[in-house]
C-alpha cells in the first residue's frame, strides 16, 4: 500500500488452525500458500491459531522475517468461540488489514470491523452429497457457509467446479468469485534418492509392482471401485492405499478378504511427509476414483512425480488432471480395469501422456498461484 506516496507493508492475517493441525488436505493448502506468499516482500503474514498444534507441521512453515505465528492459547469450546468471532479483536489489535480464511470460514463480525476479508472455499460436498456426512455435520457446515457468505468481501474457489457450486448453492454473483487453483508442495517435484526408496519399500513391506491411491479411505473416495477392478488386472499388480483409517477402510479390507485379494490390497496409515514422495516414485500408476472433489491435489502430486493417473468423472478431476489422464464413471469396474491397464509400464504412449500431463499442471505451480492471490489482496485494499 502507499501512504503519502511511500510504499508500506500490508499486514495479512490467516486462519492457521489447520496449518498447525492437519497433515494433508486443508493443512497442506495453507502451508504451501503461506510459504509461497512469504516471498512477496511487501506482505507481512500473521498466522492465527487457537494453540500451537503439532511441531512437525509448524516447522513446515519456512522461517522468514515477514511470517509470524499468533496463538490464542485456547482449547475446546473456548477455541471454537475464538475462531467463530473472538479473534476479530486480536486482528484489530495487530493492525491486520486483510484476513484470509483458508478453509471456508470467516469469523463473525469481520465485515463490521472494517477489516477486508477473503475466504477460500474448497468444496461444497456437504451440500452436493450430504449422504457422505452425519446429518448434524451437514447442518453445521451449511450454517457456517451461509454466515461466511455474509462476511466475505471476496471468495476464492479452487476450481471452476467449486465456483459453479458456490454460484448455484450460495446465490453468489460470479464477479465476487475468483478461481485460483491449488499448488502442490515442491517436494513432489524433486528426485527421491534410491536409498530413501529402498528404505520406504522395506519399512512398509510394499509390493514391487503397485498402483497407488492417496487420501482418506472413506466412502466418498470410492476406492472399492479400484479393489473390484484388481481381478481384471495382472496378478502381480497390487493396490497400495495411503490415508486415514475409517470404518469404510474396514469394509474395503473385509471385501478384499472375502474375494481372496487381501495380499493385493495394502493399507498404510500415518505416513510422514518425508516418506510420501517415495510412495509416488515407487508406484507404477495412480488411481483416484473419488465420487466428488473440490479439486483433487493428490492427482497433481502424482503427475508431478511422474505417474499416469486414472480418476472418475462427475466433479472437478478432469479439470485437475487434464486431457491426458484416464477418467471413468464412479461405478464402472471394467472401465476402471481397462484404464489402469493402459497406464502400466510398457504400454504404448504411456511416457508421452505423462509428459503432456506434466506440461498441463504447470498452471498450478506455486509462485503463479501465490502471485494471483497477492494481486487479489492488493485489489481489495
Amino acid at each position: 500500500m502507499y501512504l503519502c506516496g511511500v510504499m508500506t507493508d500490508i499486514i495479512i492475517g490467516f486462519d492457521a488452525k489447520r496449518i498447525v493441525r492437519n497433515g494433508t488436505g486443508l493443512g497442506s493448502y495453507g502451508r504451501t500458500l503461506v510459504n509461497d506468499l512469504a516471498r512477496q516482500q511487501d506482505l507481512q503474514l500473521r498466522l492465527y491459531a487457537p494453540d500451537e498444534g503439532r511441531a512437525d507441521l509448524r516447522s513446515q512453515i519456512v522461517e522468514r522475517p515477514n511470517v509470524r505465528f499468533s496463538f490464542a492459547g485456547r482449547k475446546g469450546v473456548g477455541a471454537a468461540w475464538w475462531r467463530m468471532s473472538g479473534m476479530v479483536e486480536d486482528l484489530r489489535h495487530d493492525g491486520v488489514q486483510l484476513y484470509h480464511g483458508l478453509t471456508g470460514e470467516l469469523p463473525i463480525g469481520i465485515r463490521k470491523s472494517g477489516i477486508r476479508s477473503v475466504v477460500t472455499i474448497h468444496d461444497l460436498i456437504f451440500l452436493r452429497h450430504p449422504e457422505f456426512y452425519h446429518w448434524a455435520d451437514t447442518k453445521i457446515y451449511a450454517w457456517k457457509f451461509r454466515q461466511t457468505l455474509k462476511e466475505a468481501d471476496h471468495i476464492i474457489a479452487i476450481s471452476e467446479c467449486t465456483k459453479r457450486d458456490i454460484m448455484e448453492l450460495g446465490g453468489i454473483d460470479d464477479k465476487n468469485i475468483s478461481v485460483i487453483y491449488q499448488s502442490h508442495a515442491p517436494r513432489f517435484s524433486t528426485e527421491v534418492s534410491q536409498q530413501l526408496q529402498e528404505e520406504v519399500l522395506k519399512h512398509y513391506q510394499l509390493p514391487r509392482r503397485f498402483i497407488l491411491s492417496v487420501g482418506s479411505i472413506e466412502a466418498r473416495k470410492n476406492i472399492l471401485l479400484a479393489v473390484k477392478a484388481l481381478p481384471l488386472l495382472p496378478a502381480d499388480i497390487s493396490l497400495v492405499l495411503v490415508g486415514r483409517h475409517t470404518q469404510y477402510a474396514d469394509m474395503v479390507a473385509d471385501y478384499a478378504q472375502k474375494q481372496g485379494l487381501s495380499q493385493r490390497v495394502v493399507m498404510v496409515h500415518g505416513v510422514p511427509d518425508q516418506h510420501l514422495p517415495a510412495f509416488y516414485t515407487l508406484a507404477e500408476s495412480f488411481v483416484y476414483p473419488s465420487v466428488y472433489e473440490g479439486f483433487g491435489i493428490p492427482i497433481i502430486e502424482a503427475i508431478s512425480s511422474g505417474l499416469p493417473v486414472v480418476a472418475c468423472t462427475g466433479s472437478c478431476l478432469e479439470e485437475a488432471g487434464g486431457p491426458d489422464c484416464y477418467y471413468v464413471a464412479p461405478d464402472d469396474i471394467e472401465g476402471m480395469a481397462t484404464a489402469i491397464s493402459h497406464t502400466l509400464r510398457g504400454t504404448d504412449g504411456r511416457e508421452e501422456r505423462i509428459a503432456r500431463s506434466q506440461q498441463y499442471i504447470r498452471r498450478f505451480e506455486g509462485t503463479d498461484v501465490a502471485g494471483q492471490v497477492a494481486d487479489l489482496y492488493h485489489r481489495l485494499l
